[in-house]
């Protein structure tokens, strides 16, 4: 008996630190998404340098949720929008936003990383 109450608060206990994890994870995801959409909406506007301002936020918090623990997907999402930041440093809002849009697909794929 003694036993299984352990088995089980350790299951639960796992449970618990494996959600903490996650939560940390899709924080900073929601926040990059956040940024990109901004980025986006600017870009079509033309305004390149709040492309810029947003396209970085966005991917200070895609980098924090790859170290989180996020998939290959968020990496992707990374080198897109380290793209678009280049790009709209010279100015070319529409291709710098094709990068944001690209990375925001990877972002909406992005998990957590299999454990395996």
């Amino acid at each position: 008996m003694k036993a299984i109450s352990t088995i089980i608060a350790i299951g639960m206990l796992t449970f618990f630190l494996s959600t903490q994890t996650f939560a940390s994870d899709a924080g900073h995801k929601a926040e990059a998404l956040e940024h990109a959409e901004e980025a986006v909406k600017h870009g079509k506007m033309g305004h390149a340098k709040d492309v810029l301002d947003h396209a970085k936020e966005s991917l200070e918090h895609a980098k924090a949720a790859s170290a989180s623990g996020a998939d290959a997907h968020m990496d992707e999402a990374i080198k897109h929008l380290e793209e678009g930041i280049k790009h709209a440093e010279m100015g070319h809002a529409d291709v710098a936003t094709k990068h944001v849009e690209e990375a925001m697909i990877h972002m909406r794929e992005s998990g957590a990383k299999s454990p395996h």
